[in-house]
């Protein structure tokens, strides 16, 4: 039987690519340039879908959302729980961007603008935030992006059931789009490594699994103790057992599909068999698989700050803070389509004026190193689901925790 290796996971296929462009950059370095042009293309690619797949998923999210009579308050607690965990992911992975700074090295390097202080950075987001879509969308303005499609998605809740259809049709569309770019990354992530390492050196790719390692450890630090603690204050009871369930049941599955929309319903099922509320789960699964993005909020803010390091940008206590808060809010919003976070990092680099060309450089960095950020960024964002699910439903119930410990 033949090999076809079109039939490989896109995991792999980066994998492959990583290695014949390290193996290119190495014995054939004269081919460099003209190889590099096929990951240029593919980062002009990425900046050119960017911002559109932004204000079309966001309008279509918030205006197709439906409301539920179920449960309302617990739901309601469920959301603002997600909200508190991708926070406090952000959060996390600033500390440690602080304790292990990460730089990159980057094929052209420009000079970014420095907030000169936080009152600058307020001021440059409140203007950035009125922007003309039209011309968001043509510069690339993210920040001007989401405002927009989260009033047009508000204004759009009122419109006819048909329209609604059309507009998710849209976004599907889009999003389709988007996976047909990403399918060409192991070529273009191709180029860009032959391109790293032609020109210097093999000690690219020791900065980027530093940069990896980072991710990965802000992402468990998160999943087994933040989470742990967050559900312990909520409930009072111990939170391991249904932590280390839902890691095992829902984070294994959803670091191969790398697809928290895929997996829904290995969520339901598995808060089916944790005893949780239908009435609630049935809501808060779904909103929290575009809604709950803690490995998002960690990639965006570690590769925007490494992407800050480079720069020599000054960042103060304060803004950092609201890069926190950006990221978590972007995060929010990032695609359902695999490596859809790297996206938004533009949305968080233009906080501190980072040039678009610099930002969608990092992005390219990301798709290297999303063999194992993106699985894990979809572990921790899927299980995470179920977690906190299933600790808003034991707010007032005094049953011991022997659900979270049954087997399925």
């Amino acid at each position: 039987m033949s090999f076809n290796p079109m039939q490989m996971g896109l995991v792999p296929q980066i994998l492959i690519g990583v290695v014949l462009g390290a193996m290119v950059g190495i014995v054939a370095p004269q081919l460099a340039d003209e190889l590099g042009l096929l990951g240029q293309l593919f980062v002009g690619m990425l900046k050119a879908v960017a911002p559109l797949l932004v204000m079309v998923l966001v309008m279509s999210a918030v205006a197709n959302r439906h409301e539920s009579g179920s449960d309302g308050r617990k739901t309601l607690a469920t959301i603002v729980l997600y909200l508190v965990g991708t926070l406090c992911a952000a959060i996390v992975a600033l500390f440690l961007s602080k304790i292990f700074p990460q730089t990159l090295t980057l094929t052209e390097v420009a000079e970014g603008s420095p907030p000169v202080a936080v009152t600058a950075v307020l001021r440059e987001v409140l203007f950035k935030l009125i922007d003309n879509p039209i011309n968001a969308l043509l510069t690339g303005n993210f920040l001007g992006c989401l405002s927009w499609a989260i009033l047009l998605g508000i204004s759009f809740r009122k419109a006819p059931e048909s329209f609604k259809q059309h507009l998710q049709t849209l976004a599907d569309g889009v999003s389709d789009i988007v996976r047909y770019v990403i399918r060409l990354a192991p070529i273009g992530i191709f180029g860009l490594v032959s391109l790293t390492v032609a020109t210097i050196g093999v000690s690219a790719l020791g900065e980027y699994a530093s940069l990896a390692v980072l991710l990965v450890s802000a992402m468990l630090i998160m999943a087994l103790v933040v989470n742990p603690l967050i559900v312990l204050v909520v409930t009072g009871r111990n939170p391991y057992p249904v932590v280390l369930r839902c890691l095992e049941e829902s984070g294994v599955t959803a670091f191969f599909t790398r697809s928290s929309a895929a997996n829904i319903p290995v969520n339901l099922n598995l808060a089916k068999n944790l005893g949780i509320s239908e009435e609630l789960y049935t809501v808060t699964i779904p909103i929290g698989a575009t809604v709950n993005m803690a490995g998002a909020a960690i990639t965006i803010t570690v590769l925007t700050l490494a992407a800050v390091n480079t720069l020599a940008i000054e960042v103060s206590t304060l803004s950092a803070l609201v890069l926190c808060v950006i990221a978590a809010l972007s995060a929010c919003g990032a695609s359902g389509v695999p490596s859809g976070s790297l996206l938004l990092i533009p949305l968080a680099c233009s906080l501190f004026g980072i040039p678009l060309d610099v930002a969608m450089q990092v992005v390219a960095v990301g798709f290297i190193i999303s063999v194992i950020q993106d699985s894990t960024e979809t572990a921790l964002n899927s299980s995470t689901d179920v977690v906190y699910t299933y600790a808003v439903d034991q707010i007032g119930q005094r049953a011991p925790e022997h659900q979270a410990q049954s087997s399925a």
